[in-house]
């Protein structure tokens, strides 16, 4: 795919792979640069990690979306104070949901009656429901949009990969030794899919006393800067444990999070 594809098959005279796979993209939108938020594993917070870089570029100013991509888990609405928002269309397409400050979400939750009631379908289900989240959405004008997705390298993953144009993916880890071998998992599978690996974001790495400000390790001694070098990879931050974050995300006000260690995240994210 070329460095200067604008995602639009229909108008592209180019003669490459990603041809047959890509899903149409909405007649009615365009959507600058996707990138992939992905774990090999559950569990490292992926849709915090997710929420909090779609919140920093919106503080920068920009048009920003989230597609859930993590249809059986989905977890964006509540975390962005959507959730119980009844999504309607406008006889063609589905309008997404929009938070306080803009953000336009679209997840599994925001259609079901029931927001606690599972997802209980099989893969080409799932698969098809993430390229109607692209394909049949209004998403208007977006600058950036984060795709939140599934752990490990199954169904999902592998159609967000094919489907959509993705411009790069972000892999979270966390502090545990064995994550090495899951994260090149995710490197290895993103490889192959000739996706771009915007770096890595190490989540839990510590937690901050409150009152002498030392950094407890919790989880023992940090080994992102081993696997970063290993493969590559640039590292985009390592993020504490924050009861705060959780709190507000937990009353969809993740928007309003505010921390000094936010900052460095955000410069690491200007070059994406």
């Amino acid at each position: 795919m070329s460095q200067e594809c604008e995602h639009n098959c229909e108008s592209c005279q180019e003669d490459c792979d990603e041809r047959s796979f890509l899903a149409p993209m909405n007649a009615h939108s365009h959507v600058k640069k996707v990138i992939g938020i992905v774990s090999g594993k559950g569990g490292v917070g992926k849709s915090s990690i997710t929420s909090l870089l779609t919140v920093l570029k919106q503080r920068e100013g920009y048009k920003v979306a989230v597609l859930d991509g993590d249809i059986t888990g989905p977890s964006i609405a509540k975390a962005f104070g959507v959730e119980g928002t009844q999504l309607y269309s406008n006889g063609q397409e589905i309008i997404p949901a929009q938070t306080a400050f803009g953000t336009k979400i679209i997840s599994t939750n925001l259609l079901l009656d029931n927001p606690e009631e599972p997802v209980v379908w099989r893969g080409p289900i799932l698969a098809g429901m993430v390229k109607q989240f692209w394909s049949d959405v209004l998403w208007g004008e977006i600058d950036y949009m984060f795709v939140d997705m599934p752990p490990g390298t199954g169904d999902v993953p592998l159609t967000v990969f094919q489907s959509l144009p993705i411009d790069g993916i972000v892999i979270v880890t966390s502090p545990q030794e064995l994550v090495g071998m899951i994260v090149e998992k995710a490197v290895n599978m993103a490889r192959k899919m000739n996706i771009p690996i915007l770096g890595i974001v190490e989540n839990m790495s510590y937690v901050e006393c409150p009152s002498c400000g030392q950094k407890i390790y919790v989880f023992g001694k940090s080994h992102l800067n081993d696997i970063a070098d290993k493969y590559d990879l640039k590292v985009l931050g390592k993020l504490p444990l924050d009861s705060e974050l959780t709190k507000l995300s937990d009353l969809g006000m993740i928007e309003d999070y505010q921390a000094d260690w936010l900052d460095e995240l955000q410069e690491a994210l200007k070059d994406i």
